[in-house]
């Protein structure tokens, strides 16, 4: 049936009013304060006597509340009584909802710190137990810079097992993360490198760099396997496949597979290079492209200078010092009685990258002591004191030092193939520059032969046969 317009638009007219009137009655009044005891906290009326809320700011339902349970109490009261009792109230409740506030932000502030603490633990690979130590500190400091706040940082939890959790919620938040991202990586590639920590149990770690379709470059640890037993081709592998497995990652998406040219990690048949590529043939994925590590090849060239001899007798002596504490513990004490510039030396270790250059320059500057040392000791140091021996260590120590610059280089995170590249191509020009300046007797490059040419005759320091060994190196 048709309506006329007239009758339309009254009942539009009518409509309207009433969804104005149906507003109007549910707007919180101020009157409301006093003759029902109510406040609008965040839209929502609540009363001022028992902290409960009403659902629906309407006078029925506010004034019904009032009426059923406190009436009885408050109805002999005068209207400056009311209005007093009512401004104390809410006094009382601003307070409890600013301390509530208060507390639930320190109580954040207290797991961001104790998450921060323990961060910073498992970075330097403390124990665990070394969260109380650094809480102590913290409440002794605060003692006397800040006493108001110590309660604040006695709320900082950092127990032995507080921090063991935060250290496993934030490995698996960083996994998650890693699994995220894995998700939109369009192609991606591992570095496996294995070797022994100090239990002597084998630990292979697992790299890993993937691209994003906006070429965003994430680079990250992807696992680190402790291996008990044998650490075969096969071994590897399993273990390399796992880890892949786990975080979900598509072989499809492999592209490269770096080493460190052993061979349980490059062999073509029973090495992890060729399982790999037989498990790409498989999952019918793309061919694989193989890399040697560069700071590994770095090393082995630095060993191709074939001065072993120098490098023996080094440590041969190092160990003679250290191996003992009798022996250390006179050493560092004849260091002090002669005022040297160093008080102790530095073992020589072969897996760490630098600690080769390190240890021969530290023999070298403390030459003159060790070799007094070792005479008080009984022992013969003919070698030592051998001036074609001295030189021939300044120039290892002055290789091993531009060897070290090279390998810093080639070292941290966000470096890609073509940046390690050009470092390497500068190294071999410099190599030429320095060959010709040492045909020529020029140590400017040098600092250690520099020494050593002002300490013996000219004569002495063979210029030729450390030429061609920067010949036959680049």
């Amino acid at each position: 049936m048709l309506i006329s317009k007239p009758a339309t638009k009254h009942k539009l007219k009518s409509t309207r009013k009433m969804a104005k009137r149906k507003t109007e009655n549910r707007n919180f009044q101020d009157r409301w304060e006093t003759d029902y005891m109510f406040i609008v906290v965040k839209d929502k009326p609540i009363c001022l006597v028992c902290g409960a809320n009403v659902s629906v700011s309407k006078e029925y339902n506010i004034r019904r509340h009032y009426e059923t349970r406190h009436h009885d109490k408050y109805k002999d009261l005068n209207a400056n009584e009311r209005l007093k009792k009512v401004e104390e109230m809410k006094k009382g409740l601003m307070s409890q909802q600013t301390m509530f506030t208060k507390s639930k932000s320190q109580s954040e502030a207290a797991v961001k710190a104790s998450f921060i603490v323990a961060q910073e633990i498992a970075k330097s690979a403390r124990p665990f137990n070394e969260g109380e130590f650094v809480k102590m500190c913290m409440v002794k400091i605060c003692e006397v810079v800040c006493p108001e706040k110590k309660q604040a940082f006695l709320n900082v939890s950092l127990s032995r097992n507080t921090v063991a959790e935060r250290a496993c919620e934030l490995a698996t938040n960083l996994q998650e993360q890693l699994m995220r991202k894995g998700e939109d990586f369009v192609a991606y590639s591992l570095a496996v490198d294995e070797s022994s920590d100090t239990s002597d149990t084998a630990q292979l770690s697992i790299f890993i760099r993937g691209v994003d379709s906006n070429l965003c470059v994430t680079e990250e640890l992807l696992g680190l396997k402790s291996m008990h037993g044998t650490t075969t081709g096969k071994d590897i592998f399993e273990e390399v496949s796992k880890c892949v497995d786990e975080m979900k990652l598509p072989w499809d998406k492999l592209v490269g597979l770096t080493t460190d040219g052993a061979p349980a990690m490059c062999g073509q048949k029973s090495g992890l290079v060729g399982r790999m590529r037989e498990k790409m043939r498989e999952k019918q994925a793309g061919e694989l492209t193989v890399y040697h590590c560069i700071i590994h090849q770095e090393a082995l060239c630095g060993k191709a200078l074939k001065m072993d001899h120098i490098m023996s007798t080094v440590t041969q002596v190092v160990n003679f010092i250290k191996a003992k504490g009798l022996n250390h513990r006179q050493f560092k004490s004849f260091l002090e009685e002669l005022g040297a510039d160093h008080s102790d030396m530095p073992y020589h270790t072969e897996v760490r990258w630098l600690s080769r250059g390190k240890v021969a320059k530290r023999f070298f500057e403390l030459r003159e002591e060790i070799c007094l040392f070792m005479e008080s000791k009984g022992k013969d140091t003919t070698e030592l004191r051998d001036e074609k021996f001295q030189c021939e260590l300044a120039f290892l120590c002055d290789i091993m030092n531009h060897l070290d610059a090279l390998n810093l280089q080639l070292q941290g995170r966000a470096h890609v193939i073509t940046d390690m590249y050009y470092a390497v191509r500068a190294f071999r020009t410099k190599l030429r520059l320095w060959e010709s300046q040492m045909q020529q007797g020029n140590l400017a490059h040098f600092l250690c032969c520099q020494v050593m040419k002002e300490q013996t005759a000219t004569a002495v320091m063979p210029f030729a046969q450390f030429a061609e060994k920067l010949i036959y190196w680049r």
